[in-house]
This record gives C-alpha cells, sequence and structure tokens, in this order.
C-alpha cells in the first residue's frame, strides 16, 4: 500500500486514521466514460485531498446478456457469443465453452492436430492480450513508445488469426469436437516467422519499460495485497500469482494436453502494482515457449471427431450421399442434443480462471451457461486496492488487474 499522503480509510490496516480528526472528504465520479478505466466501468472515490479514503466499482454500463443469449441457441451456435465476452481474448472463451459441452457429450478426446491447434491458439490470444493490456497500461502512466511496439507485435498475431479463420477477432474457430476447419497453406510459414520474431521484440519492450524510473516509481508498493486476501478476494491469474501463489488452471486442472506441454509458471511475492507487470511480461515468454513446442509437436490427420451426429459431413459427401444431405440439414437446422447433467469446466485466460457451469436438460440448446468471470473478481477488489493511494494510482491499479468490461457484465 502507498504511503504517500494521509487518508481516513479506516477499515484498512495499512492505513491508520488520524486520532480524533473530523476530517471533510470529497465524493468524485470517475468514469464510465474515461480513457483509463479500461472500459465502462465507473468508480465512486472518496477523497480527502489526493487520497482515496473508499472506493465503490459501479458496473452493468456493457452488459449484453451473453449467458441468456446462450442459452437461446443451438450448442454449435453459442459458440459466436461466448466469444464475445471477453472480447481480448475470444478463443479463451469458446475454448471453455466446448470444453465443457464435450464433457457433456462423453466425447473423451479429439483428434491430436486439433488439441495442438487449440493450444496453439489460445497461446497466441494469451499473448495479443497481454500486448494490449501492455500497450494500454503503459499509456495510462505516461509512455507512448512502447504502445507501438506491443501493436505491431499484435498485428502480426490477428494477422495470422485473419489467416486461417477468416477474422481478425471473434473467431469462432473453435467447434464442440474440433475445429470449424483446418489451417490453410502458408500457416505453418506465418507461424514460424512469428516464433523467430517474438523473443526479440519482447526482449526490446522489457529493455524499454521493466526498469524504467517512472514506471518504477508509479508501480512499485502501490495497489499492493496479500496472498490471503488474494485468495479471500476471488483473485486468479496474474494477480493472484503476483502474491507468490502458484496457481494456475493448465497446471492444477490440466486440459488440452497442458500437462505434456514443458512451461513455467510466473510468480512474484510484493503483491503490488509492479509484481503484477512483471509477472505478465513473464507469462509472454512462457506462451512463447508453449506455441514453440506445439509447432514442433504439429502432427498431421483430421481436425474434427468422426461423429456425423454432431459433425457435418464433408461437402464432398453431401454431393453424392444422401444420409450425407439428411444429416447436414439436420445439424444446421435443429442441431444435436445433448445428454442431461451439469459440468464446470475452467480454463486459464489471460487474467484468470475462466469458469462455466453449463446445463443441458437433454435438448439441442444449453439449459443454463453460468460463467465465473475473473474481470470480474479483479474489478471487486479496487475496494481493497484503491484506498490509501492517490486518485493517479487507482488508474495505475486499474491497468494493472486488466479487467475487460465485457467479462466483467455480459
Amino acid at each position: 500500500m502507498s504511503t504517500r499522503g494521509t487518508t481516513l480509510f479506516a477499515d484498512n490496516p495499512d492505513v491508520q486514521l488520524a486520532p480524533g480528526a473530523e476530517q471533510d472528504t470529497l465524493v468524485l465520479s470517475m468514469g464510465p466514460q474515461h480513457p483509463s478505466t479500461h472500459g465502462v466501468l465507473r468508480v465512486l472515490l472518496r477523497l480527502d485531498g489526493e487520497v482515496v479514503v473508499s472506493a465503490e466499482p459501479e458496473i452493468g454500463f456493457l452488459h449484453t446478456g451473453i449467458e441468456k443469449q446462450a442459452e437461446n441457441l443451438l450448442w454449435q451456435q453459442a459458440v459466436t457469443v461466448v466469444d464475445r465476452a471477453d472480447y481480448l481474448a475470444p478463443l479463451s472463451n469458446s475454448l471453455c465453452y466446448v470444453l465443457a459441452a464435450e464433457q457433456l457429450l462423453g466425447i473423451d478426446t479429439i483428434p491430436p492436430r486439433a488439441r495442438v491447434l487449440r493450444v496453439m491458439f489460445t497461446e497466441l490470444t494469451r499473448l495479443a492480450s497481454h500486448l494490449v493490456w501492455l500497450g494500454t497500461h503503459c499509456l495510462d502512466l505516461g509512455a507512448q513508445s512502447i504502445f507501438f511496439y506491443a501493436f505491431e507485435m499484435r498485428e502480426r498475431i490477428l494477422s495470422i488469426m485473419e489467416l486461417v479463420t477468416g477474422a481478425r477477432m471473434h473467431q469462432s474457430w473453435f467447434r464442440i469436437g474440433g475445429l470449424a476447419i483446418d489451417v490453410p497453406v502458408g500457416f505453418l510459414d506465418a507461424i514460424d516467422d512469428f516464433i523467430a520474431r517474438f523473443p526479440q521484440r519482447l526482449a526490446d519492450m522489457r529493455a524499454i519499460v521493466e526498469k524504467n524510473v517512472i514506471i518504477l516509481d508509479r508501480l512499485v508498493g502501490v495497489g499492493r495485497i496479500s496472498a490471503e486476501e488474494a485468495v479471500a478476494w476471488g483473485l486468479t491469474g496474474p494477480s493472484l500469482r503476483a502474491t507468490g501463489i502458484r496457481y494456475d488452471v493448465r497446471r492444477a486442472h490440466p486440459y488440452c494436453d497442458y500437462d505434456q506441454y514443458d512451461f513455467d509458471v510466473p510468480t512474484q511475492t510484493e503483491g503490488d502494482c509492479y509484481a503484477r507487470f512483471v509477472v505478465r511480461l513473464n507469462e509472454m515468454y512462457e506462451s512463447w515457449r508453449i506455441i514453440k513446442q506445439a509447432r514442433d509437436r504439429f502432427p498431421g490427420g483430421p481436425v474434427t471427431i468422426d461423429d456425423r451426429k454432431i459433425i457435418p459431413p464433408p461437402k464432398t459427401e453431401i454431393q453424392h450421399s444422401m444420409e450425407a444431405l439428411i444429416h447436414h440439414f439436420k445439424l444446421v437446422s435443429a442441431g444435436f442434443n445433448v445428454p442431461e447433467g451439469h459440468v464446470y469446466q475452467a480454463v486459464e485466460s489471460p487474467r484468470g480462471e475462466l469458469g462455466m457451469y453449463v446445463t443441458s436438460a437433454g435438448g439441442n440448446k444449453p439449459w443454463r451457461v453460468r460463467w465465473r468471470a475473473p474481470s470480474f473478481y479483479q474489478t471487486q477488489a479496487l475496494k481493497r486496492l484503491a484506498p490509501g493511494n492517490l486518485i493517479a494510482d487507482v488508474v495505475a491499479i486499474i491497468g494493472s488487474l486488466d479487467p475487460v468490461f465485457g467479462d466483467v457484465d455480459r
């Protein structure tokens, strides 16, 4: 917790209330139209001078009803809306959903090529998301050049996404049972070029900001939280690992063969804004390692399971088989039924543990799709992190948490 200035926030054990002091405070509304709240967030600040006494985040300005939309679409169609919650990590969202649906269907495994591509593209998504965080967070702190470094690298990732899926964002490429389409000719050259370029570009970005005295002054000691408090507030992802807790869903509850990849789970112990900053920089390198391993083991074969009750038959077969045409028509018009049951599936999104509790009533649509959105918990933690810091520190704290408000509001 920053020691700059004085505060009246008596509930915070790190901050002392001046005995007998009856001072006036000012209530200030920060947002929802504010360039440094990283989305439509309103924070009601109570101030003693420039020092934050209390902070109350107000959410809901970006509510889209994605959970309810998913419950009114066919199982495969719902992929298109879950993509749009955490709009900086759409493939992480859709991976969580399709894994949950596959559990309900009893699909134990999908082809190796599809598994490798799922890992590769979710890690590319993590990199793209962290690059947006790095560029915009440093802009908040007054550094401009790093924004162009980060977004130039992100453009390379989005170009690969567009080459493979036809879309830069909201690719809706993952499907229950595999992938929508296979990668095209030229994909391996594009991914090899990215793998070769990224380490040096990451080193360049770290050299610019990691030991910059202004960055250090703005982040070190600001927004500190202990490991016990981080758990109590429900923090996951980099915000939790910055307190020293080495919890990562990819390690704790492996999915998509993550237990077969060699990567570290970066941690720091300080629990402040700078610790969260360093954890994400280190995570970017680990994601690159995973992508490189996925490329090295890149197998051939199909990218979907061979089950015509779930996956439409190829067009070449439809032209010659009436049965295949009937299957295709049935899947497009009415989808497929999923056995009754419920499942909780979690993945490690760029912001932490993204979980989906999916329930089937036996029909062709989900009965319930309930999210555990990591950004929701990061945002509520502002109540704990902001008091005792300056108004300018609130900007740094929000940026260090990296919330996405499509994820918060859904």
